[in-house]
């Protein structure tokens, strides 16, 4: 027998033997790594509630004083199940009815059971008046 017909006859012989010991374990292991994906993306797509943004702002914490400005944090979390975006938060200090200083933030973007944190700043005390944190609005994606 030639060469030639020597090395033609070897990956004949292997395709006849069907795949290697590494060749299925690597095929497993990618199996069960796309069934899982594939799992949690369902179980996602199921579990979410499907119900519009639900935004709570509320005052964490004490409020400090750093020279002349009083820095009031606060909290605000998405409770409900979509995503919020552009979220406008709003702080009033009003002072014998009348709205003496407000605060405005912008949150870009808060997804469902999400939490962040900040801090409105006044020149004022807040401990003079009522200090009113509030919602503005926010946009769907």
């Amino acid at each position: 027998m030639s060469q030639a017909t020597q090395t033609a006859s070897k990956p004949q012989t292997q395709a006849q033997h069907g795949r290697s010991l590494a060749e299925w374990v690597t095929f497993g292991i990618a199996t069960l790594v796309l069934i899982g994906i594939v799992s949690l993306v369902i179980y996602n797509w199921v579990a979410t509630p499907n119900t519009p943004p639900v935004i709570e702002l509320t005052q964490s914490g004490e409020i400090r004083q750093v020279n002349d400005q009083y820095y009031i944090p606060f909290t605000i979390t998405n409770v409900g199940g979509n995503t919020a975006e552009a979220v406008q938060l709003i702080a009033e200090l009003k002072i014998d009815g009348e709205v003496e200083e407000s605060g405005e933030q912008q949150i870009d973007f808060l997804a469902g059971d999400e939490s962040e944190e900040g801090a409105f700043v006044f020149s004022r005390d807040p401990g003079e008046g009522e200090l009113i944190l509030r919602v503005g609005s926010y946009k769907m994606p």
